[in-house]
């Protein structure tokens, strides 16, 4: 009788993190990113970013205290999160009001009417940016250029929008006019939305999360491996139509999407194996729409689509119970 085990109750383990914590451990990881799409778009990449912060503030605010009769949350840091991934999703150029709006579709419709955080489906950023772009659709696509690059133009093509075009006309890679080098990528030097221009600032920004131990590897690793080998795979057989796989990991709202949005602990399985089928759905998705679907870009519908997929992966796929055989 002596040997015998005695289980406590939970929590077996004791930290302390918070949800605040945490929160915030995000914020501070997408600081250099939102640092540089100031520097590449002036003061406008500033004025966005704060009007979808203060407006997801307020919505939630205004929602939970009058509509749900809750005590708002909006401390917790995860309306200030959403504010500014939204801001991270459109062009540096977008009206104000069309900002407001879809702050109240990221809180409203997104996060608050499955009850707030800890309970919603979908990734809220997500929800806010693909109901504009389907609302506002020339807007949402009408990309300023980079302030720093010395281009009279107003606005300008992503790199995935020329591809995009270029080889639906039937133009050899090589011969798309506009096409950035991998260089001018890296710097930023291309149309785009603020989360777009700063590729290597978002890696680092995900390096710190890991470090952090707010994400694992398993999501990110697994998206991006799925895009580069499909892409390489496609590439290898026709580089004339298909583009190389450094170019899709490294334009468009990929990095952004693999590393802060799919990442989302509330959205995203819960077991290390469910993330990563989770991972490379989102992949194969994102990558069969900037191939072969009508948008230029996939991550966003791609990252929604699993998110829906999600509470399969969490019945399905769960870790040995204690005692289990």
């Amino acid at each position: 009788m002596s040997k015998l085990l005695t289980v406590s109750p939970s929590p077996h383990v004791h930290s302390s993190d918070s949800t605040q914590k945490i929160m915030y451990r995000v914020v501070y990881a997408m600081i250099p990113a939102l640092i540089w799409s100031v520097f590449v778009f002036g003061l406008d990449a500033l004025r966005v970013t704060l009007i979808a912060v203060v407006a997801c503030l307020a919505f939630e605010y205004l929602i939970q205290k009058y509509l749900m009769k809750v005590k708002p949350s909006v401390t917790d840091g995860s309306a200030l999160i959403t504010g500014i991934l939204l801001a991270f999703n459109v062009p540096a150029n977008l009206p104000w009001w069309i900002i407001i709006i879809g702050a109240l579709a990221a809180m409203g419709i997104g996060k608050l009417s499955f009850g707030g955080l800890g309970n919603n489906i979908f990734n809220p950023a997500l929800v806010g940016r693909v109901f504009l772009l389907i609302s506002f659709p020339v807007q949402m696509t009408s990309w300023p250029v980079n302030k720093q690059a010395g281009i009279d133009a107003v606005t300008a093509a992503t790199p995935l929008g020329l591809l995009k075009e270029g080889v639906k006309n039937g133009t050899p890679i090589a011969d798309i006019a506009g096409l950035p080098h991998l260089n001018d990528i890296m710097l930023g030097n291309i149309g785009g939305s603020l989360g777009e221009i700063s590729a290597v600032l978002l890696v680092l920004g995900g390096i710190y999360m890991l470090w952090k131990k707010v994400i694992t590897w398993h999501i990110p690793v697994s998206i991006l491996l799925t895009v580069a080998a499909i892409s390489g795979i496609f590439w290898m057989i026709d580089p004339a139509v298909y583009v190389n796989p450094g170019y899709h990991l490294l334009t468009g709202g990929l990095m952004l999407g693999a590393v802060f949005m799919a990442t989302d602990m509330v959205t995203s399985p819960m077991t290390a194996k469910g993330q990563i089928i989770y991972g490379i759905g989102i992949g194969v998705i994102t990558i069969s729409i900037r191939m072969f679907g009508a948008y230029p870009e996939g991550i966003s519908f791609a990252i929604l689509i699993m998110n829906a997929v999600t509470p399969l992966l969490n019945y399905y796929i769960k870790p040995k119970r204690f005692g289990g055989q």
